[in-house]
């Protein structure tokens, strides 16, 4: 059953070219992600990281090629049925923080409660699960102005959770937070990803984490982009090229970098 589930295609791009107003910023991405991937889309800063994720959650279109989740076109879904396909969470600034936050994981069952909101058994067994997974039991009731800026990103990825979708989104989700809480975030994700078939896409400044952690990696350099395996990128010499050679070196041996003195 779980080899079955792993050879379904969740998401994949095909020569996506990725910008604004018609201009691309970064071309030639092609990536093909199965249920159960836990991928991360590395690169440095302006390289498009977060423009990509954004593409790739409908939020904005893609310049050319294609973006297909479960082997059809993104574009040919609608909002609600994209929303019970993806989760994103997004490093902007929540507009309402007078929410507790109960109701703000509440939320992410939006996509499937009637027009009045209410919640069934099983929409509270997913917001209480969800809740669980990212240990705010003892905040669940607070308000999310109350809250530090690592505790409402648990949040927010604790509503994701709770929407219950196969495809989950992240930009940066270990942004605020102390080496411990990036460290256990991102194994809960992984774990995540496994235990219940979800593929999981996020952005992150973390290289050194994700060649731990990820099954695959997306390497926006602006030229190729290679994608696979943290392994064979590594054989690849892919990391090589992503920062000037007289700051930072990769040591293959260890799958980390070192800055060159």
């Amino acid at each position: 059953m779980k080899g079955q589930a792993s050879e379904h295609k969740s998401m994949e791009a095909k020569a996506l070219s990725i910008g604004y107003k018609g201009v691309p910023i970064v071309s030639n991405i092609d990536f093909s992600l199965n249920t159960g991937d836990f991928t991360s889309i590395i690169g440095i800063n302006g390289v498009g990281k977060s423009t990509l994720l954004r593409t790739l959650a409908h939020m904005q279109n893609h310049i050319s090629g294609s973006v297909l989740v479960d082997g059809l076109e993104i574009g040919s879904y609608n909002s609600l049925e994209l929303a019970t396909k993806m989760s994103v969470v997004l490093t902007e600034s929540l507009a309402s923080k007078n929410l507790s936050v109960l109701e703000l994981v509440m939320l992410g069952r939006q996509p499937y409660t009637n027009w009045i909101g209410t919640l069934t058994e099983d929409d509270k067994i997913q917001v209480k699960n969800a809740i669980v997974n990212l240990d705010l039991e003892s905040i669940q009731h607070k308000k999310c102005y109350e809250l530090s800026d690592g505790q409402l990103q648990r949040v927010m990825i604790a509503r994701a959770l709770a929407q219950d979708t196969s495809i989950i989104l992240l930009d940066e989700p270990t942004t605020h937070l102390d080496l411990f809480h990036k460290v256990r975030i991102l194994k809960l994700l992984k774990e995540i990803a496994k235990n219940t078939q979800k593929t999981i896409i996020y952005t992150t400044h973390e290289i050194d984490m994700a060649i731990q952690l990820c099954d695959k990696m997306i390497l926006l350099d602006g030229q190729n982009n290679p994608f696979g395996q943290p392994c064979e990128l590594i054989e690849n010499k892919s990391f090589e090229n992503i920062f000037p050679k007289d700051t930072v070196v990769f040591d293959p041996e260890t799958g980390t970098f070192k800055i060159k003195k």
